[in-house]
Order: structure tokens, then sequence, then C-alpha cells
């Protein structure tokens, strides 16, 4: 009899709240495999940026289980799981003193700052192998301080992939990024299936122009809880995602990228 494979992430009637705060999420269950790239869509104040930090190992369920990398939240060392998750937040401080190369070095052990202690050639062999694949080796010895935004995008992507962790979670990549920058940003996730099948990830995105073509799922939250789960196919349901951001929307694709308009 064969086994089901282990999922990446697995959520199961989750529910956080903060002290004298707001009820965020409502018994969520989701589960994603390994090879899926998932979108998290909804309007501010949805939730997103609450369930990642779930996936993220950066916060327990106040109710619930949550399973990432096949360790319990509660019951795991969060410090060791998180080394084992890439993160693209454009929130997390860039170090101008840094080099290109140096800053994406730092994605070995998830932190911004430099360890040289903890670094060995192979993390050095991965950092050129990565700069290359992202169009970065011209401007490695470059200070990140005086890189375009979609040169910094690309960076922070190549950071979190040193440690060629299982899971990648980004949050709102292309933020502040300009359609070229988009662009470049998008064709170096397009990129990532090929070169690792079985890495899962999470993309929350305001735009559906944010999305990579390689979206395979999606899920749409509003109010803590989600409308509808599904294949990036769900997309094409407007009543869905109408519900999702309260007011009528429709989508549409254009060679695998999808794109949204009112009415």
């Amino acid at each position: 009899m064969s086994v089901s494979p282990q999922p990446v992430l697995a959520l199961r009637q989750v529910d956080v709240w903060f002290p004298a705060g707001p009820h965020v999420l409502h018994a969520l269950d989701l589960t994603v495999g390994a090879g899926e790239h998932w979108a998290l869509l909804g309007p501010n104040g949805a939730g997103k940026s609450t369930l990642l930090a779930l996936a993220g190992a950066q916060r327990h369920p106040s109710r619930g289980e949550v399973d990432v990398l096949g360790a319990r939240l509660g019951r795991v060392d969060l410090r060791e799981l998180r080394e084992r998750i890439g993160t693209v937040d454009v929130r997390l401080r860039m170090p101008t003193e840094l080099t290109v190369a140096d800053y994406v070095l730092t994605g070995a052990t998830q932190t911004v700052q430099m360890l040289r202690e903890r670094y060995d050639d192979r993390d050095r062999a991965r950092v050129a192998e990565l700069l290359e694949v992202f169009g970065l080796a011209g401007i490695a010895d470059r200070g990140i301080g005086v890189c375009s935004q979609g040169e910094r995008g690309r960076a922070r992507l190549a950071r979190a992939l040193v440690p060629a962790p299982p899971l990648l979670l980004l949050d709102e990549p292309a933020s502040g990024l300009d359609l070229p920058g988009r662009a470049d940003l998008l064709d170096a996730l397009e990129q990532l299936p090929a070169h690792d099948p079985a890495l899962t990830s999470i993309t929350v995105a305001h735009h559906l122009e944010e999305l990579p073509a390689t979206t395979t799922h999606v899920a749409l939250l509003r109010d803590g809880r989600f409308v509808a789960t599904g294949t990036a196919d769900l997309l094409r349901d407007s009543a869905a995602l109408s519900e999702c951001f309260g007011r009528t929307v429709r989508a549409f694709d254009v060679d695998g990228r999808w794109y949204a308009a009112a009415g």
C-alpha cells in the first residue's frame, strides 16, 4: 500500500487572536503539498501576513494545529525550523554596507548579519550559483545600497534560496518594484520549479499581476476565513473572487499570468 507524502504545511482548525486584540484567523484548514506553488490573496486586514507567520514558524496558533515541514508548532525548536524556510519580505532590513554577494551569503543562516565563521565553501559555491541563475553575477561586488529595486528584489530571492529550503515564503515580493523590476522578479520566480521540482512556495500578493505563471494553487482569504481554496483555476471563479474582495472582480490569464478587472 502506498503512503501519501507528508504535507509541507498543514493547518487544522487554526485560530489566531491577540490578547486584548482582534480575532485574526478563524478555523482554518489547509494542506500544502511538496512542489505546489500557492498564492494567498485577499484584501487588507484579511489575515494573510498572520497566516504566513504561522507557515514561517514565526508565531504559534492560539488554537488548532500547525505542522510545518513535518514538525508540530509548539513541539519543536522554532529557530532550527526557521533555518529550513526561505523568506522574502521587502520589510526586512537590507544592510546597505554589504555587497550583493555578501548579502546573499547571509541567507545561509537566514539572518541579516554576516556570521563569517558559519559559512563554508559549499555556502559560497551555492551563492555563486544563485548569482548566475538570477543575473546578479556581474554586480556581485556592488553595494546593496546602490542597487536598483529590481536588483534588490532578485537578491532577496537568491538569499532566501541559499540553504536550499524546501519551503519558500514570499510576502509581497514585487512591492515597490517598477514594471521592469517586477518582470525580472517574475521571470526569476518562474525558473524555480525547473531548478528544484520539490520546492514549495506560498506568495502573498495584492495584485494578480504579481503572481508568477508557475502558480498552481490559490487560497482566497477574507476576514480571517477562507472564501475558497483550490487549484489556480479558482481564479476563473468570479463569484469567489468578488466575495473575497467585496466588489465585483473577474480574472483572466494571458500566457499563464493572471490579470484582474473590475466589473
